[in-house]
């Protein structure tokens, strides 16, 4: 078995960002070789998430507005009295996740028609990262 790892750097211009990703993670996949295996798509931060859905404009927005009125910004969640004021950002995380696993076949990303990979960012606006791990051979 092989294996390939690279990182995406990103910093958002706005606070909550969604950042489609699926040109990157072909691109580690083309780099690595690896013909059947997976990817490891993860973020290595606590208020972002990796996901996998359609890249459609009203959708993104959708998934936006679904997610503030699941996880609002408000001034009195009790991870703010640490000195943060990101608590929202934390309970969105959640509700994505931070990770996904895409299938590899005959050396191709193997997701359905629509299917996109995104990087969520909810307290952006500062320097993050993201790894992408790939196995198989």
């Amino acid at each position: 078995m092989k294996f390939h790892t690279e990182y995406l750097t990103f910093n958002t211009r706005k606070h909550r960002e969604y950042i489609h990703i699926t040109p990157q993670v072909e691109e580690a996949l083309h780099k690595s070789g690896i013909q059947e295996g997976m990817i490891l798509v993860s973020a290595m931060h606590i208020t972002a998430g990796v996901y996998v859905n359609d890249n459609e404009s009203g959708l993104i927005h959708d998934i936006d507005k679904w997610l503030e009125e699941m996880a609002p910004f408000r001034e009195d969640y009790e991870h703010h009295q640490t000195g943060e004021s990101n608590g929202d950002s934390h309970l969105k995380s959640m509700l994505v996740h931070h990770e996904v696993i895409v299938p590899v076949t005959g050396g191709k990303l193997d997701l359905g028609p629509w299917q996109r990979v995104f990087y969520a960012e909810f307290d952006g606006q500062r320097k993050k990262r993201l790894i992408i791990k790939v196995m198989g051979q």
